[in-house]
């Protein structure tokens, strides 16, 4: 990674393709291809247009240094793809992302490209200031500790309990998505930008970016809800 490079963070999209697509066109005119894109997943589900968030991603990942994590609804629908296990996935939102695809549990077309994206996103990155994960991770064990644990790794698409936890252990700023919040969360060494982007509830509604280490805010309002 090239240490002069900033890096803009992404919260969950859920399928909102012209919110994305409104966002990704605001950052694209502001910094082009001079920043690192970090996607923290949950690009399906929810949502009208999955497929087209997928096509969209790939699309800008040809001109862009982008890195895209997994999240819980990335890998429920890996499961359901190569496994078999529906009941989670149909039961967490999955079944507007088959319809999208025009597809049933029993016939699931999943262009290979967009099973390429999923299998290839990854459980979590990091820089020497910044930990960027979907969830979280434990907030009473270092990072050092959390990925050494088999089990606190697995919880690195489903953490929760350092929303709630007035301190954590961390080394490095942890900047995580997965939880909606009115408002994105920035505390000590902890960064949450899931702005429910996908619910039409009052307070949520947006799509969020963060400039780091600038902390900048940036924020699309729901074009798909």
């Amino acid at each position: 990674m090239q240490k002069d490079k900033k890096i803009i963070a992404i919260g969950d999209i859920h399928g909102c393709a012209q919110t994305s697509e409104a966002l990704l066109e605001r950052l694209e005119s502001e910094f082009g291809n001079h920043v690192f894109y970090v996607f923290l997943g949950d690009y399906t589900d929810r949502g009208s247009n999955s497929k087209k968030v997928v096509d969209q991603l790939l699309e800008f990942d040809q001109y862009h240094d982008c890195i895209f994590l997994r999240g819980n609804h990335d890998q429920m629908l890996l499961d359901a793809y190569e496994n078999n296990e529906w009941d989670l996935w149909l039961s967490n939102g999955g079944d507007t992302t088959l319809k999208d695809y025009d597809s049933t549990p029993d016939q699931f077309d999943l262009p290979k490209a967009h099973y390429d994206f999923f299998n290839d996103t990854q459980i979590y990155w990091e820089t020497e200031d910044y930990f960027f994960v979907h969830a979280g991770i434990s907030p009473d064990m270092t990072i050092q500790e959390n990925l050494d644990s088999e089990f606190e790794r697995e919880q690195f698409l489903w953490q929760r309990d350092h929303i709630y936890s007035t301190r954590n252990h961390w080394e490095k700023t942890v900047v995580f998505g997965h939880t909606p919040v009115k408002e994105p969360i920035i505390k000590e060494k902890m960064i949450g930008i899931d702005t429910g982007c996908v619910y039409d509830r009052p307070g949520f509604g947006k799509l969020t970016a963060i400039l780091l280490p600038d902390q900048k805010i940036f924020q699309q309002k729901s074009l798909d809800v």
